[in-house]
Order: structure tokens, then C-alpha cells, then sequence
């Protein structure tokens, strides 16, 4: 047959199955249909990393388990939002009736002790009682009347400088104080300043640690607040109390016309006679005044709701100590 070849003819066969991988599959179809191989990536030469694979693993996992992978995550989020609500319920804020409850309960187990008994406590120790003895030649005393008078003092200087109202100590042969550990000493005169009836005593002996009083100026002192008097009225004591002060730059005329007193803080802790000299104590403890009367229109010389009290830098001028 003209044109033709005299060879047999060999027809290329196409297999219908294939043991290889379907990338070489791939690459093999291409190659019959014309077309020119892709290069593969060497494996070898650039290996995928571990975080690689697994992510492919994973994809493939929750891919063929969709409907599993979406009820886990719906489960995750329900927990997250509960997450706060059960803190709080484990750490639940006290309302205002358990602190209150909780307060009261802690105040009854331990009370806490009052601004007058701190004040009390820090002055006492330099409080002391001041009996100012007569001279034996005076006149038999009328019928009521001792040959001594009794008042209080304050210390104000630890070696036994002690404060005290002049009519306690005015005219007496002898002087005594008994500090607060019971301790009695004699004591002398050594300064007075008659305008604001104000003695300075010298201490003859005196405790080992014998404190003195702290002293505040009255340059914040207001009316209303809260003072106290601390000494030995009618004798006994020392006693302790409690008011406030009820006014400042007050004037105070003796029953008798022949003293009168200025520049005076009036306050209504009770004092009666022998509180004299005695001091007037904040509620922090510091010395703002000397008590030095009371007022009384009746003959009973007993307290009625006023009592006045030396400015302290007026008692420390006349201890000759500097102005605050």
C-alpha cells in the first residue's frame, strides 16, 4: 500500500489503573495531554515542620468531624461565660448588714475605749493633788472651814515644775503634792502671776519617771470641742470629767469683786473645789488650759454648768517658758 509503512504498527497503551501516588498520577495525564510536568518540591530537601503537619492533621480532623468540632466550641463558650458568675458566687461582696453585723460583733468581743479615757490616760501621770497648809497663828476657822486648802497641779516640766491656781497656795506656811503613784513630796513657791491667778511650784523630790504634761496652744481651740478636767475635787480623786468648750475670751468676776479674770475658756465639764489648778485636756491628750473657777450665783460654790480655765500660754508665760 502506497504511502504507508511496511513496519507494524504499535499502539501505545494507556493503563486503566495505577500504583502510583496521585500526584504522579497527575503528572502523568498531563504528560499525554501535551503538557510539560510541574516540578514538585523535594520533601528531602525542605521537610514540612511539626507545627505544619499537625495543623494539616488537625484541619483534616475537625473537617471530618464538623458537627463534633462545633458542639465542643459551643460548649467552651458556655463554660467561659459562666466563668464569672460562679466567681462570684464563691466570692460574694458583703452587703451593708453583714459588715455592720460583722463591726458589732468585733466591738462586743473588744470595746473600743472612749477619746476621754485615751486623753484621761495620757495626762494623768503628771496630774497631781496640792494641799496648801495655813500658819498655826491664823484664827480658828469657822465652822465648815479647815486650816488648808485642797487643788490640783499639773506638771509641765519632768525635774518637778509644777502648775497651779495662786488661791490654792496664797498665804500657805507649807505646801504638799501626792503624784499619782502615791507619792508625796514637799514643794516650794517660786513664781506667781496674780492677774491670771496662776503659782509655779517647785517639787522637793519626785518620782524616777515622773512625765510631764504635753502642752497644746489654743490658737485651734473652737467651740464645741470636746475637753476634759482632770483633778481632785473636794479632795478626792483624781477624777476625771468630760465636756466640751463652750466658749473662749470669756470674763470671770470673783462672788467677793476683788478678782476679775480675762481672756478665759469657759467649758462645761463638771468641776467643783479642788479642781483648782487641775488641767483642761483635750481629747488627743495635750494641756490647753489651768482650770481655775467656777460660776455660781449661789452661796453652795458648786458647779452649775460654767467653769473657766487659764489659756495655757498664759500658765507657761508664768513658768517662764516661750510662747507656743
Amino acid at each position: 500500500m502506497s504511502g504507508l509503512s511496511d513496519e507494524p504498527v504499535t499502539m501505545k497503551r494507556v493503563p486503566l489503573y495505577s500504583r502510583t501516588p496521585d500526584r504522579t498520577r497527575a503528572a502523568a495525564g498531563r504528560e499525554l495531554a501535551g503538557e510539560a510536568p510541574n516540578e514538585e518540591p523535594d520533601d528531602s530537601a525542605d521537610p514540612p515542620g511539626w507545627w505544619a503537619r499537625t495543623g494539616r492533621r488537625s484541619g483534616a480532623a475537625i473537617k471530618r468531624n464538623e458537627r463534633w468540632a462545633w458542639a465542643a466550641l459551643a460548649v467552651l463558650l458556655a463554660v467561659v461565660a459562666g466563668w464569672p458568675a460562679w466567681t462570684l458566687r464563691e466570692r460574694q461582696i458583703p452587703t451593708f448588714e453583714q459588715i455592720d453585723h460583722a463591726m458589732r460583733e468585733s466591738i462586743a468581743k473588744e470595746p473600743l475605749q472612749s477619746a476621754a479615757a485615751n486623753a484621761y490616760e495620757a495626762v494623768i501621770g503628771s496630774v497631781v493633788r496640792v494641799v496648801g497648809e495655813q500658819p498655826p497663828g491664823r484664827p480658828d476657822p469657822k465652822e465648815g472651814e479647815q486650816h488648808k486648802s485642797v487643788g490640783s497641779g499639773v506638771v509641765i516640766v519632768d525635774k518637778g515644775i509644777i502648775l497651779t491656781n495662786l488661791h490654792v497656795v496664797h498665804g500657805a506656811s507649807r505646801i504638799k503634792i501626792t503624784y499619782a503613784n502615791g507619792m508625796e513630796s514637799e514643794a516650794s513657791l517660786i513664781n506667781v502671776q496674780p492677774e491670771n491667778d496662776l503659782a509655779v511650784l517647785q517639787a522637793a523630790s519626785r518620782p524616777d519617771e515622773l512625765e510631764a504634761a504635753t502642752m497644746r496652744s489654743t490658737g485651734g481651740l473652737r467651740p464645741g470641742d470636746e475637753v476634759i478636767a482632770v483633778g481632785h475635787p473636794f479632795g478626792i480623786g483624781p477624777s476625771v470629767s468630760q465636756g466640751v468648750v463652750s466658749g473662749l475670751k470669756r470674763e470671770f468676776r470673783s462672788p467677793e469683786g476683788k478678782r476679775i479674770l480675762t481672756n478665759l475658756i469657759q467649758f462645761d465639764a463638771a468641776a467643783n473645789p479642788g479642781n483648782s489648778g487641775g488641767p483642761l485636756v483635750t481629747t488627743d491628750g495635750h494641756v490647753v488650759g489651768i482650770v481655775t473657777a467656777i460660776m455660781n450665783p449661789t452661796e453652795a460654790r458648786t458647779f452649775i454648768g460654767i467653769g473657766f480655765a487659764v489659756p495655757i500660754e498664759n500658765a507657761a508665760a508664768a513658768a517662764g517658758l516661750p510662747p507656743f
